[in-house]
């Protein structure tokens, strides 16, 4: 094989790396609807499917992952030196634990997904905040508490587990505050 095809394969195999990479501008919804549109039509595959309004899915996306397809919770370490793994099994656009995972992937028959996947990842968020909506009576378009049950499990938000973390309480605040942002920025470009 000579030098250019090789260089080929190793350049498709760089872009491929950077596939997880987050648009440019991530607090602005109308530049991540222009610059990835295969997000907004996941997002509004999962809003038809299970209501949950776009700007929703969004602000949950990028409190959990800042939209970074391969996002994983940094490693804990021992003595500040000593790896001792994962600081849980979330991982991907929405954050979402094995366990989690796989409760979706088996009442929803999607048994495929992939949390790597940005319309796996909305149709999980959107299956999940429909449980959340049915089981707690949340509306799916409050940010803030389905953020709190999000975050903490629809049990432990039914239980007010949330209570008790002043700096949860502060991080479902700015979820909400960023739905109602990219909420009105979709509305003025005419997406929404």
């Amino acid at each position: 094989m000579g030098k250019f095809p090789i260089a080929a394969v190793l350049l498709l195999i760089l872009a491929s790396c950077g596939s997880y990479r987050p648009p440019s501008n991530i607090d602005d919804a109308c530049a991540i609807a222009e610059e990835r549109p295969a997000y907004l039509r996941a997002m509004r595959r999962a809003e038809d499917r299970w209501g949950v309004p776009v700007a929703v899915q969004m602000a949950t996306i990028r409190q959990e992952s800042a939209f970074k397809g391969n996002a994983r919770t940094p490693y804990r370490w021992a003595l500040g030196i000593i790896p001792m793994g994962r600081a849980s099994s979330a991982v991907g656009y929405a954050q979402v634990l094995d366990s989690t995972w796989e409760d979706y992937k088996r009442e929803t028959g999607n048994y495929g997904a992939n949390r790597k996947n940005i319309g796996d990842a909305t149709d999980f968020m959107g299956w999940y905040m429909d449980k959340a909506y049915r089981t707690a009576g949340i509306p799916k378009t409050d940010a803030r508490n389905q953020y709190l049950a999000y975050h903490d499990g629809i049990r432990g938000y039914m239980q007010g587990s949330y209570n008790s973390k002043a700096w949860l309480i502060s991080v479902a605040a700015k979820v909400q505050t960023r739905a109602v942002t990219y909420d009105r920025q979709l509305a003025s470009c005419g997406v929404r």
